[in-house]
């Protein structure tokens, strides 16, 4: 009996809701949903048990029987915001590309919902059945890559940090002012003389755009990832 092995309980392992009470007026996903609602409205700090019953109409007791604890739905909302993410595509076998295009999507997932970042940083997040499928989904998108398993998974943990990051920088941007001034700005300020190195950076004939922000944000991934697992830039191909 000791010996025996036990799994941590989650959200996800425990019925959709009590047995006990009156008949279910609602599921999980409605629950999930309009807490997503909320957040993208208020920020997550706005997202809790009474709000989001008030919201629903009915009692914060009730939304008990579907869900332990304030903690239990964030786990939910963020696997839910998890599964807004497209795995349909077959690894093609070119592991950069795929990670590329996991990459931009996971950043649009994050600018679509700003306060995911915050979630992010709550510590002691579970993995729920959607983040499950995408860790799986990158993993078979590594097959053909260099480097050890052990690599792999810290390349997207990298992965989904660089996407985070750039989310934010794109949300600040867009609050702050035109970005092309901005550049402009720098710019001229480079062009003055007295910072060199500066002014080289940024007349370099194959640096993207400061204002294209995807752009950037390819190149670093394609930069970045490949030295992660040991090999250099240009093609994510696997040795043959």
């Amino acid at each position: 009996m000791a010996d025996r092995e036990t799994r941590p309980t989650t959200v996800w392992s425990r019925p959709e809701r009590g047995a006990r009470g009156p008949a279910p007026e609602r599921s999980r996903t409605q629950i999930t949903t309009a807490a997503l609602a909320l957040a993208d409205e208020e920020g997550l700090a706005a997202v809790s048990m009474r709000t989001l019953a008030q919201r629903l109409g009915t009692g914060p007791a009730s939304l008990y029987r579907y869900v332990g604890s304030r903690d239990e739905l964030l786990d939910l909302m963020a696997d839910a915001v998890a599964g807004e993410l497209d795995l349909s595509v077959a690894p093609s076998g070119d592991w950069l590309d795929g990670l590329v295009g996991l990459a931009l999507q996971s950043k649009a997932a994050h600018v679509r919902h700003p306060w995911l970042a915050d979630l992010n940083d709550r510590r002691g997040e579970v993995l729920g059945p959607n983040a499950v499928d995408y860790l799986d989904h990158a993993l078979a998108i590594l097959v053909p890559a260099p480097g050890t398993a052990g690599q792999k998974l810290e390349t997207i943990g990298l992965l989904g940090g660089l996407a985070v990051l750039f989310a934010r920088r794109e949300a600040a941007g867009t609050s702050s002012g035109d970005p092309a001034a901005r550049a402009a700005h720098l710019a001229a300020v480079a062009a003055e003389g007295r910072h060199p190195h500066l002014l080289a950076a940024l007349t370099t004939a194959d640096a993207p755009p400061p204002t294209d922000r995807d752009a950037l944000f390819v190149r670093l991934v394609r930069r970045v990832l490949p030295a992660m697992l040991g090999q250099g830039e240009q093609s994510g191909q696997g040795e043959s």
